[in-house]
């Protein structure tokens, strides 16, 4: 498993482990883009399966720093895909993308399902966006490849340059009266789909059945929260009183996205478990 130090990864591994797999993890230590150094990670594995979640994951780091981005989502994924194709040819290859490769929607419009079209619109997206066509293109040559398009999804340890973790951290400030009564936010008109990552974990363990069939796989909870109401949300849990202030380096485009995951639903019987209040409310205890 690559990224296995990540938010998600780490969280991945424990489940695996307490399920009584063996795990091999890799991070940082093996440079991603480095077709040998990958090859050489995997070569003594005999791997079952191949989790590939070491990513730029950020949005705001993409756009920050594109061409790392573009190294490490596709290049990256190119280095598993063919390390994988040359030395565990039987194994199954979970792919994890993102919700984000199919751009934005209409507001009203219906959910994005995996056989729309592909429309990135940021550094980020269109990064991974490309690493999904390339595990298509591979799977066509006989590698099993599950390409997972996860929407967003949060819970504690999460890096606080995402949206809830970062409301998180300032309303928990704010309540402990480390910080002025002052969230600043970005736009708060945009509407996401939004899961806790133990759902999100749940439907990765569910696509390694070698059982299920290979292809791409949304996980989505299928509806949409206003940005500003998860914000209200946080508050509301919190029990504070406090402005908000728009922050102009956070400000973005207001867009819509939101996924139907009724592929996987029907595949696999998976279904979001953990109610999006309950993830907000850990979040903040862990703040």
């Amino acid at each position: 498993m690559s990224g296995a130090k990540g938010f998600v990864g780490q969280r991945l591994e424990a489940r695996f482990r307490a399920a009584g797999h063996a795990v091999v993890g890799v991070d940082r230590e093996v440079e991603i883009t480095n077709p040998g150094a990958v090859a050489a990670s995997l070569g003594g594995a005999e791997p079952d399966a191949v989790v590939h979640l070491a990513a730029v994951s950020s949005s705001v780091v993409a756009r920050a720093a594109p061409e790392l981005a573009a190294r490490v989502n596709f290049l990256g994924t190119h280095a598993v895909l063919e390390a994988t194709r040359k030395l565990a040819p039987d194994a199954r290859v979970l792919l994890v993308t993102s919700g984000e490769i199919y751009g934005v929607a209409e507001e009203g419009a219906p959910p994005f399902r995996e056989g729309d079209p592909l429309a990135p619109r940021t550094p980020y997206a269109r990064t991974k966006a490309c690493a999904d066509r390339l595990g298509a293109m591979v799977a066509e040559g006989g590698l099993d490849v599950v390409r997972v398009r996860p929407f967003n999804h949060t819970g504690p340890g999460q890096p606080p340059n995402f949206v809830a973790p970062s409301f998180a951290e300032q309303v928990a400030r704010i309540r402990r009266g480390e910080q002025e009564p002052l969230v600043r936010v970005g736009n708060l008109e945009s509407v996401r789909d939004f899961l806790d990552l133990e759902d999100v974990l749940d439907a990765y363990e569910r696509l390694l059945d070698p059982a299920v069939a290979p292809g791409a796989y949304n996980v989505a909870s299928g509806e949409g929260l206003r940005i500003g109401d998860l914000l209200d949300q946080l508050i509301a849990a919190a029990g504070v009183e406090c402005r908000v202030e728009a922050d102009p380096g956070l400000m973005r485009p207001t867009d819509h996205a939101v996924g139907d995951a009724s592929r996987l639903r029907t595949v696999t019987g998976w279904s979001p478990q953990i109610p999006f209040r309950q993830t907000l409310e850990r979040l903040l205890a862990a703040a």
